[in-house]
């Protein structure tokens, strides 16, 4: 999700990826992974992140909306980068 243009390519993008490092399997243990594993959007923020990408898609977001939107996609990617560390904790382990 979060690999739209300009969000990916992002400084931020890389700070955050060298802050988790979604790619060590380095999580404290299971339950955490597992725990980490269930974070995810609130259904509503699903619900206006969709109609966000929408407007966007038909080039008709206002700046405010596309700052919204830049905000649910970094979100996303962390929740993303957490999920691929809990993943490879959990596959360390089974």
């Amino acid at each position: 999700m979060a690999t739209i243009q300009g969000i990916a390519g992002s400084k931020e993008a890389a700070i955050i990826a060298r802050i988790v490092h979604p790619e060590k399997d380095d999580a404290p243990d299971d339950d955490i992974a597992r725990a980490m594993l269930r974070l995810s959007l609130d259904q509503s923020d699903l619900d206006r992140l969709h109609e966000l990408v929408v407007k966007n898609q038909d080039d008709a977001l206002t700046p405010a909306e596309k700052t919204e939107l830049e905000s649910y996609l970094r979100i996303s990617l962390m929740i993303d980068l957490m999920h691929a560390k809990a993943l490879c904790t959990l596959k360390k382990h089974g």
